[in-house]
């Protein structure tokens, strides 16, 4: 008889420090505190985030397998073989949803290949927080991820997206390593055209938050937001 597969829950983990349920339902917690296995993109952090959740049980009793920009192709199956054998697995990203711009897809894409439900669970997702406070197209946008480092490359690309927000009204969504971030937006009043609008999302859902759009020369003409090291989400539109 044919053993059933476990199930894998994408467990959202709060974009900013403070209490794990500030943000999230308390169903997510039900749903962690039934878990002993753990794919996660960080073993340190995600223990945090358990302990924090206070989900009844010994975080040393858990179970934790990293799967992170190191894993390779090779190392997913074997991540897979507790849920094969009938046990369920949380994923848990560093920050926000898990699978999304997170190693954690090639984890799912491989769970999809072997016919294993995948269960998403409700949380933050910088993203979209920031494209909803925006004020930029929400009908059509798309997140690009990180931009080239070389600096031509990345004004290239600016570019290039720049007029795919002119001409298709789409708005376009990037993110940057935090500690780059000042560089990225330096790069970005550089290429961009005056009258182009940008939006700057730095600390999403903390007490710190700032969520601005304003045209290109608009930002120009006044001091940049405190992002370094902070989490911030970019978007341009037209």
């Amino acid at each position: 008889m044919k053993m059933a597969y476990g199930k894998i829950y994408m467990l959202p983990c709060p974009i900013s420090e403070g209490n794990p349920y500030d943000v999230l339902p308390e169903y997510n917690r039900t749903v962690m505190a039934g878990l002993d296995y753990f794919i996660v993109e960080n073993v340190r952090t995600a223990r945090r985030f358990l302990s924090a959740a206070k989900i009844g049980c010994p975080i040393e009793e858990l179970e934790f397998a990293e799967c992170n920009e190191h894993t390779t192709a090779m190392d997913i199956e074997p991540l897979l073989r507790p849920v094969l054998e009938g046990r369920s697995a949380g994923i848990i990203s560093e920050a926000g949803l898990p699978g999304v711009a997170d190693p954690g897809a090639d984890v799912v894409a491989a769970a999809q290949r072997r016919g294993i439900e995948v269960v998403p669970l409700v949380g933050p997702s910088s993203l979209l927080m920031a494209l909803m406070a925006s004020g930029q197209n929400g009908q059509s946008f798309a997140f690009n991820g990180y931009l080239p480092i070389k600096p031509a490359e990345r004004a290239k690309a600016l570019r290039h997206f720049e007029r795919r927000a002119q001409t298709e009204g789409q708005s376009q969504i990037f993110i940057e390593a935090p500690y780059r971030n000042e560089k990225l937006f330096s790069d970005m009043l550089s290429v961009l055209s005056g009258g182009t609008r940008l939006t700057v999302a730095v600390d999403i859902t903390s007490p710190t938050q700032q969520i601005r759009t304003l045209t290109v020369e608009q930002w120009r003409k006044q001091s940049a937001p405190d992002m370094h090291k902070r989490p911030t989400i970019f978007i341009v539109g037209r």
